[in-house]
């Protein structure tokens, strides 16, 4: 396991804030997410019920996002991480499913700021409506970044989280300060 996050705690003050938000657990899980076996040992692992389509639950110190039709992304305490996979893929044999810790292949960033600033500072980089009616806390949208993959959500009105694979974090990072900067700001949002 690392013991450095992608960019190593990196951060940017513009419109909004955007730093690195650290190691960060993340296990994959794909399999019938219909499948009351597989609910059984979500709940079992993280305390948290399998969200619906594009909807991101939150716990004390673990969220549990829909990531597809038939994958899940649970977000754990870094070093909480392998015992949850080796939990789950236990709870899991027998069953069609797939359980991969992808701590280290992912990255997440953290983004602060007044809430029409925020939505306006990720709807430049992804096609996605973020009017506040259309995506709020505990929506959960997997999409493009300019030319990466990512995902994203709102944590409340002024806090936003993005990961992206850990690949393409500086690309990403790089992304969102220049989305974030002084003086481009558009005011769609307010």
């Amino acid at each position: 396991m690392s013991e450095l996050s992608a960019l190593n705690g990196a951060a940017f003050q513009g419109t909004v804030t955007v730093e690195d938000a650290g190691l960060q657990g993340m296990i994959t899980l794909r399999g019938d997410l219909a499948s009351a076996k597989l609910a059984k040992a979500v709940k079992a692992a993280t305390g948290l019920a399998i969200p619906a389509q594009r909807k991101i639950g939150f716990g004390d110190d673990r969220a549990l996002a829909w990531m597809s039709p038939d994958e899940l992304l649970i977000l754990t305490p870094y070093e909480d991480a392998p015992a949850i996979a080796a939990k789950l893929a236990q709870a899991l044999q027998g069953e069609h499913a797939l359980v991969q810790n992808m701590s280290d292949a992912r990255a997440m960033f953290r983004l602060a700021g007044a809430p029409g600033v925020l939505r306006e500072v990720l709807a430049k980089l992804a096609p996605v409506d973020l009017s506040a009616e259309a995506f709020g806390p505990g929506d959960f949208r997997r999409t493009r970044l300019a030319q990466v993959a990512g995902a994203f959500w709102f944590d409340d009105s002024t806090t936003a989280r993005v990961i992206c694979f850990r690949s393409v974090a500086d690309y990403a990072y790089k992304l969102l300060c220049v989305s974030a900067e002084e003086g481009g700001e558009v005011g769609f949002y307010g």
